[in-house]
């Protein structure tokens, strides 16, 4: 007798329904808690170490001084924070008191003294110094003022936009 062999056709599967992309259960309930510091929203899940770094002008390194000098810890979320602590790092970072390898201007150019500056303060000296290489002529001026890169690097393969001339063209026609 010969046996036979029976194949169980499979069920077609039932669309589900799918989910919004990026979304988690739960999101609709949950509002996030922002902290002003210094004139910057910095999310209030974010742990203290990592929300200062928000700060323009403030780094990991900035962030961790601060801590160590406030005796604050690095791991307690922004939100948890309370107001004489937001209060006590606010006076706290205009009149910080760091080393001068770990500021963001070691010396200026017009008054040759040091100094660390925040947020717009920032932008501003940067802005500066752009226009005085420019105004000089110098060659980092001149090549910000063409929109290429300033510190060496390669232009053949990055650094394209659609107004400049690309690299290498090939050639149409036969043999040269």
């Amino acid at each position: 007798m010969a046996t036979e062999k029976t194949v169980k056709e499979k069920a077609p599967e039932k669309a589900t329904p799918s989910k919004p992309i990026g979304r988690r259960p739960g999101d609709e309930d949950r509002s996030e808690t922002l902290v002003r510091i210094m004139g910057y929203d910095i999310a209030g899940s974010r742990p203290l170490y990592v929300g200062l770094t928000r700060i323009k002008g403030i780094s990991w390194a900035v962030t961790n001084v601060i801590c160590l000098k406030l005796k604050l810890n690095r791991m307690k979320k922004i939100q948890e924070l309370t107001k004489d602590e937001i209060k006590k790092i606010e006076e706290y970072i205009p009149h910080m008191e760091l080393p001068s390898f770990m500021r963001n201007r070691p010396t200026d150019p017009e008054t040759g003294e040091s100094g660390h500056f925040l947020g717009t303060d920032l932008e501003m000296k940067r802005d500066f110094d752009i226009k005085r290489l420019k105004e000089m002529k110098a060659y980092r001026g001149a090549r910000h003022a063409a929109k290429q890169p300033v510190r060496g690097q390669r232009t053949r393969s990055h650094f394209r936009k659609k107004s400049m001339a690309a690299g290498m063209k090939k050639k149409k026609g036969g043999s040269a």
